[in-house]
């Protein structure tokens, strides 16, 4: 009996502990805790900012060096790489028969300006006959002939003159500007053939080009930044060299090809920049960066307070009764550890750096640090 007493007394207790868990369980919810949160205050300051394209620096002024009579070379007037000045010689092919062809030449001019002078005197003594009625009158004629005959002739010696001239002159080749030449690809004693032996190339130092490609989109921006030139302190172009360093110079548009690459839908620029350290060389690669036109007053938020959902971007924004907000946003380019806002955002608006792993829209946020879980109130008793 004693021991039934006791398992009736323990099933009701556990009744008991039942239903006082029931009850609890029918109380509805309390709202989430808040959300522990770090707000920054959007700003508008100088965002400035740059585009960046791949590209490759050329030579302006480029030319390949090729012989245009053929011959042996007897002379090189140059070390390779060195810096030449416009006129210098640079090589002599031998120049013994077109010396000789040139002196020949000019025999022939004289002996047809004798010939020329013969038929003169000729003529004018038949001119004087024929008045006196003293010879026949095709005499005249003929003499006439032979002396327009012996000044077409003139004319036929001067153009041969001209032309061996010219070979003279073009079995020594000269530097046709000032630039750098390049190492050469024939030495001494080589025989070269007219315009289709390379023998070097040179190429001009100051200015150089840069080139680099943009869509068709962008040709109405680069067709105003050509118009607008640029000034000795302008910023538009900017150049980063291979080594990561950033080249002073400042840059200007020198040419916009003149159409559209259908495969490809790009146009080619070409921006000239001054060199005259002689750091840019031709064939170099670098990154030419292009000040963005959207530059200017802009709002700007740290980067990490922007959240990605479903390729769309969104910042939360405080709102009133301590509750923050999902907003959508449009972005501009990134600024370091920030990002520019181009709409969205307004400024002064506080908007959430911390804490967004937790956070949803219309939750509730707090500011402060909350308490310790677990940790005994002010004044509890020990």
């Amino acid at each position: 009996m004693k021991h039934t007493i006791l398992a009736l007394s323990y099933a009701a207790g556990l009744f008991a502990f039942a239903g006082c868990g029931n009850k609890d369980a029918d109380k509805p919810a309390g709202p989430p805790p808040a959300t522990p949160v770090t707000l920054i205050t959007a700003q508008t300051s100088d965002a400035v900012y740059y585009d960046e394209y791949p590209a490759n620096v050329v030579a302006i002024n480029n030319v390949e060096l090729r012989s245009q009579v053929a011959g042996f070379i007897t002379q090189i007037f140059f070390k390779d790489g060195e810096a030449v000045p416009k006129g210098k010689t640079l090589y002599e092919i031998d120049r013994r028969k077109y010396q000789a062809a040139y002196q020949q030449a000019l025999a022939g001019l004289s002996s047809t300006r004798a010939t020329v002078q013969n038929a003169k005197v000729n003529l004018e003594r038949y001119q004087r006959l024929a008045k006196q009625d003293a010879i026949a009158l095709q005499i005249v004629d003929n003499a006439q002939t032979a002396y327009a005959t012996a000044q077409a002739q003139v004319a036929v010696a001067q153009a041969n003159v001209a032309a061996a001239r010219t070979d003279l002159d073009y079995s020594l080749i000269k530097a046709p500007f000032a630039g750098r030449i390049g190492i050469s690809q024939v030495r001494l004693g080589a025989q070269v053939s007219p315009g289709s032996t390379l023998l070097n190339t040179i190429s001009g130092e100051d200015p150089m080009g840069v080139d680099f490609v943009i869509t068709e989109s962008d040709l109405t921006r680069f067709t105003d930044l050509q118009r607008q030139g640029g000034g000795k302190n302008d910023s538009t172009f900017r150049l980063l060299l291979p080594d990561g360093t950033r080249y002073e110079q400042p840059g200007k548009i020198l040419a916009i090809d003149r159409g559209v690459n259908q495969q490809t839908g790009t146009v080619q620029i070409r921006v000239q920049f001054a060199n005259p350290q002689r750091k840019l060389k031709d064939g170099m690669s670098a990154v030419l960066s292009v000040l963005n036109r959207q530059s200017g007053r802009r709002i700007v938020v740290p980067y990490k307070a922007v959240v990605e959902q479903m390729g769309e971007n969104f910042v939360f924004v405080a709102g009133d009764s301590s509750k923050a907000y999902q907003r959508k946003v449009q972005l501009g380019p990134r600024l370091r550890d920030q990002i520019v806002i181009m709409e969205g955002v307004k400024e002064g608006d506080k908007v959430v750096t911390e804490g967004l792993n937790r956070l949803r829209d219309g939750g509730q946020i707090q500011t402060g640090t909350p308490a310790a879980a677990g940790a005994p109130a002010q004044g509890a008793k020990k």
